[in-house]
């Protein structure tokens, strides 16, 4: 079992999944704030187009 422990921590390659999974969800993160401060706007503006049919 050390020998496995020991194993994963002088492996690198799974740091970089990790980063990669973190870039990810930032990007997640960002495009879930973006649409929600922009979503209200676009509803607005279409309810306001829509009542002006």
């Amino acid at each position: 079992m050390k020998a496995f422990l020991k194993k994963l921590v002088k492996d690198e390659q799974g740091g970089e999944i990790l980063e990669y999974a973190l870039i990810a969800g930032l990007i997640v993160v960002a495009a879930i704030a973006v649409i929600g401060a922009v979503g209200g706007k676009v509803l607005g503006r279409w309810t306001s187009l829509n009542s002006s049919m």
